[in-house]
């Protein structure tokens, strides 16, 4: 385990038809953390330590991935919050800042939408939110290549099987510009991604989008978000989720960081922390 995550306990949790496997550290308002793809809790490793100081840091794998239940369906926005709802009942946490990336974004607005007594502060990371209006620019070409890919049933899984470490490395290139992540993080995310069933529930997070969509509209449509809330760009999104944010947002900062790649917790922890350490300050 790295120095700057010494004290991480991890928690099996049964909650909405599943167990999930949860890294739970430190003392004080709860944080949850929630991973996108093709990361695990463990893309939280360089930022957990430094936010166990004044918080309890909670970073669940998201249902399917890494070390939980690889369940057969429920990979919806939606069914995702259900999740986290009950992670935050099992280990007594009446509420939590929710700091969130990629797939877990969309997770985290539904939830700060549906259950806003439950977050009182919300960061959202390098994603999307459905078909909501901001991210023109960033789709004027089409949506990423493998958004399309992942969406057909069956067919990342079987093309793809052999080939894991490979295909998970491009992605663990592109996210951070070249610079690539520790040997152990990578390891550790290839071993979570690797064999058809992993690949399934992996790819279903995609399968799922349109429902997961259609959620986001119809909560837009009775309801915003009332917290102070903070959208973070890097390398491809950029502002498009902060765009996207802005007439839904009742309190909304929005930051880019420089030379960043989609991985921002690994990539640039730091400047991560930089930003997260005051915002999150303010609710101790």
């Amino acid at each position: 385990m790295p120095a700057t995550t010494p004290d991480i306990a991890l928690r099996r949790i049964v909650t909405n038809g599943i167990e999930a496997n949860v890294a739970v550290a430190g003392s004080g308002p709860a944080v949850l953390l929630l991973h996108g793809f093709p990361h695990t809790w463990r893309v939280w490793t360089e930022i957990i330590g430094p936010l166990a100081e004044h918080h309890r840091v909670i970073a669940p794998d998201l249902r399917g991935l890494g070390a939980g239940t690889r369940a057969a369906e429920g990979y919806d926005a939606g069914t995702l919050a259900t999740d986290a709802e009950g992670i935050l009942d099992a280990l007594g946490a009446p509420s939590a800042a929710v700091v969130a990336i990629d797939a877990g974004t969309p997770v985290a607005f539904l939830l700060a939408l549906r259950r806003p007594e439950l977050v009182r502060r919300l960061v959202v990371m390098e994603s999307l939110l459905g078909s909501l209006p901001g991210a023109e620019d960033f789709l004027a070409g089409g949506p990423p290549w493998w958004f399309g890919f992942h969406s057909v049933p069956g067919l990342g899984e079987t093309v793809l099987i052999g080939h894991e470490a490979e295909y998970l490395d491009w992605f663990l290139a592109a996210g951070t510009r070249g610079r690539g992540v520790s040997q152990e993080i990578r390891d550790a995310f290839v071993s979570a991604y690797t064999g058809h069933d992993a690949l399934r529930c992996a790819f279903s997070y995609y399968r799922a989008m349109p429902t997961t969509a259609r959620q986001i509209g119809e909560a837009v449509a009775d309801g915003r978000l009332t917290m102070p809330a903070m959208a973070i760009g890097a390398h491809p999104v950029g502002r498009a989720l902060e765009r996207q944010l802005r007439p839904v947002a009742d309190d909304l900062t929005g930051h880019f960081i420089e030379d960043c790649g989609h991985i921002i917790p690994l990539d640039r922890p730091q400047e991560l922390l930089r930003l997260l350490t005051p915002f999150l300050a303010a609710d101790r």
